[in-house]
């Protein structure tokens, strides 16, 4: 199991690499937003839609990309830029306010319709995170992404090796408080090296400790989502790691998050010369 796991996470990580990198700004576009509605077709089948309501929903996510993307250099961008700005801040409410309440009460939403839309704004909110950041510049995106699979993998194995005191036994009973003080320890001594290296400000790593708790609440909230499901991975498209919202659980919350953190001042002035 462990060896089909690493086989392919090497195979996606240079795949991956190569797109990031050498892929043209249409294309990583179009490749993001076909990995984000295999991530929708997940969410689905994770909030028990029947087959027709599966098929409406990705339609819906597809005809709501596609339309972002031919918008984009229009007369309508401002109304565009305002929107993206209303989903990311409706991804970090969610995230910082009722993701820990959901965590911490393990209760269950039954209504489709709210789980449905907010699947979508999760994983909308998430797609422009990862299209803004590489527009921004790809080596950004890198390492934020390198932050969160850092932390993953520190968690992981300080887990293994040291784990005693449970995080969530009723949500993810293999995660431990160990594991969560080694993502914290890995994120301080990467944030270090960036802040020796480049010359970044001592409060990155403060920044860095906020991402690794977000991408730890992600992780739970899926696993809270697929315990509820009664499943053990969102999908089986990844042979030894499940689905894509398995490998992007982590990511859904921090990389919107950082985007609105980036833009934000750049919304605020989009928001005055509307005025």
């Amino acid at each position: 199991m462990l060896k089909t796991r690493v086989i392919t996470a090497v195979i996606l990580a240079i795949g991956f690499l190569m797109v990031l990198f050498l892929a043209s700004k249409m294309v990583w576009t179009f490749l993001t937003l076909a990995a984000t509605l295999v991530g929708v077709w997940e969410w689905a089948k994770l909030i028990k839609l029947n087959k027709q309501q599966v098929h409406i929903y990705v339609v819906s996510v597809l005809a709501i990309g596609l339309m972002w993307i031919f918008t984009i250099d229009t007369p309508f961008a401002l109304y565009h830029d305002v929107t993206e700005l209303s989903i990311l801040s409706l991804s970090a409410l969610f995230w910082i306010v009722f993701s820990p309440m959901l965590l911490i009460t393990r209760k269950k939403i039954n209504q489709k319709i709210l789980m449905a839309f907010l699947g979508l704004v999760l994983l909308l909110a998430t797609w422009r995170a990862l299209i803004g950041l590489h527009s921004i510049n790809p080596r950004l995106l890198l390492g934020v992404l390198a932050i969160v699979w850092l932390a993953d993998i520190a968690a992981y194995f300080s887990g293994k090796r040291f784990g005693r005191h449970k995080l969530a036994p009723e949500i993810s009973p293999g995660k431990t408080w160990e594991g969560v003080a080694g993502a914290v320890l890995a994120a301080t001594i990467y944030g270090l090296a960036l802040c020796y290296y480049l010359h970044y400000s001592r409060w990155l790593i403060v920044g860095l400790w906020l991402i690794v708790v977000l991408s730890v609440m992600g992780d739970l909230f899926e696993s809270l989502l697929k315990r509820q499901a009664g499943v053990k991975d969102s999908s089986h498209l990844l042979p030894g790691h499940g689905g894509v919202l398995d490998r992007i659980d982590g990511l859904i919350p921090t990389l919107p998050l950082v985007l609105l953190y980036i833009y934000y001042p750049l919304f605020s002035n989009l928001q005055l010369h509307a005025r």
